[in-house]
């Protein structure tokens, strides 16, 4: 299996070196030349697997450079006992059509875990096999910054260089990550919003020389290796949700799910195994207040935001207005032309704008894509909504899931709402729709009165290279 650039300039490259990588040298992302697919045959055989099984067989079908036995490993370590749930990732019912996927088992309480956990084991053995080093750079709008950090916390021949907005993230999610005191962690508070540090990891990535030099690779969602450990929960969903359905109606039954995205990174995933064959009826888009992707999906005009109007909200790992991983999509749009595609990006990077709004009729018809935005009112509202049914506290991402699910729902079709964090890691809304806060366990608790150890940064390129070039590995 071969991958390359969205954009054309990158050489076909194995899945270990753009699992290094992360952003292509041409300033495009990393795609699979092509898309592996598997019949309901194989699917189906895979239904009694666990989940380290079947992360096994679906990467598998992607990193064809490993041993498979080592590739087992792997999974078997990133899928173990840092999980809470003996079968990693349960469904739970919020109704009789519609369940939650709950992905925030892992050691951070969000879905992040589930890519983070894998990269934590994948990238040290390909570093190890090559006598390399890693400089992780990254960016983070709450959860993918404490993922990474306790993935790769005290591993060697790793640093990790995370970006966060200031005053942008909930209590909690701050002292997950600012608390650490691993050598080889480096917390950057960055004086804007998610997606000025999000352009900084960019220009620093796409400066090949100073790259080069300081070994940097990213683990935010633009890197591929994310996206497919990400797929596996897909395929596990669906073969726990059609358990039920007797065995010669299951071929091509067809469920829906709805994903919270900021960056399209999650529910990029789930494009990736619909185009695999997984039986994906809808994949619904569920933003919050900053909805330039719902924008997007209804118009097929892409306008990304300022920081300046990037709204702060209840749903705080959503407020981005630049999507990282939308080129990803636009590709397959352009019937993966890399020339159209690069057009396309200068297009949007001269005018701020990217019309498809001609390609607008297949987001739905070839693609199951729809969208939807929701509220702080709607999400206080689902949050009590949902406990008042079921007993169940979510979190406010998920809310805007559950939210905007409720409008695409099919009758008797199941809908799938992907869990993107535990509600303790955002008590104040919570406490708003309940009136009470979801109660910490003691060693999550502790984290809030702990020293937090963070380096504050201006959106400055030039400081963050001299801060890296003095403490890179």
């Amino acid at each position: 299996m071969q991958y390359v650039s969205t954009r054309g300039g990158m050489s076909p490259s194995n899945f270990s070196d753009v699992l290094l990588e992360g952003l292509a040298p041409d300033g495009g992302l990393v795609v699979p030349e092509t898309i592996p697919t598997v019949t309901p045959e194989t699917i189906e055989s895979w239904r009694e697997l666990t989940y380290p099984e079947l992360a096994t067989e679906v990467i598998g079908l992607y990193w064809t450079d490993i041993p498979r036995e080592d590739l087992a490993e792997l999974c078997q370590a990133a899928y173990g006992s840092q999980f809470n749930a003996d079968i990693i990732v349960p469904l739970t019912p919020i109704d009789q059509m519609a369940a939650l996927v709950d992905l925030s088992q892992g050691p951070t309480l969000a879905f992040k875990d589930m890519a983070m956990q894998f990269l934590g084991e994948a990238l040290p053995y390909v570093l190890k096999q090559r006598d390399q080093t890693l400089n992780i750079l990254g960016a983070t709008s709450g959860d993918t910054g404490s993922a990474a950090e306790y993935a790769f916390r005290s591993k060697p021949n790793i640093g990790v260089f995370m970006l966060s907005p200031k005053g942008r993230m909930s209590k909690f999610q701050r002292a997950q990550m600012y608390t650490l005191t691993d050598d080889n962690v480096h917390n950057i508070v960055i004086d804007g919003v998610f997606d000025d540090a999000q352009n900084l990891v960019k220009e620093l990535n796409g400066d090949l020389e100073f790259k080069a030099a300081h070994s940097l690779g990213t683990v935010n969602s633009i890197n591929l290796g994310r996206l497919i450990a990400q797929s596996v929960y897909y395929f596990w969903a669906w073969l726990r949700v059609t358990n039920g359905i007797p065995e010669d109606q299951r071929a091509g039954f067809g469920v829906s799910f709805a994903v919270p995205s900021g960056n399209f990174g999650n529910i990029f995933s789930g494009q990736l195994a619909r185009q695999m064959g997984l039986p994906i009826d809808t994949l619904v888009l569920a933003t919050n207040e900053n909805n330039v992707l719902d924008e997007f999906f209804r118009s097929g005009k892409y306008e990304p935001r300022s920081a300046a109007n990037t709204l702060a909200t209840s749903s705080p790992s959503m407020d981005i207005s630049k999507a990282s991983n939308l080129e990803r999509f636009v590709y397959l749009v352009l019937d993966q032309d890399q020339g159209q595609l690069a057009e396309a990006w200068r297009q949007l990077d001269t005018t701020g704008t990217l019309d498809l709004s001609d390609h607008q009729p297949r987001f739905l018809e070839e693609f199951g894509m729809v969208s939807g935005t929701s509220t702080h009112e709607d999400r206080v509202a689902t949050i009590r909504a949902v406990y008042e049914k079921s007993q169940l506290v979510i979190d406010p991402h998920t809310a805007d899931g559950v939210t905007v699910a409720r409008g695409y729902q099919k009758p008797n079709q199941p809908m799938l709402i992907l869990e993107t964090a535990k509600p303790e890691k955002f008590g104040d809304i919570v406490r708003e729709a309940l009136g009470f806060e979801p109660e910490l366990l003691p060693e999550y608790a502790k984290l809030l009165e702990l020293e937090q150890h963070t380096v504050e940064m201006g959106a400055d390129a030039t400081a963050l290279r001299e801060y890296i070039t003095l403490h890179h590995v």
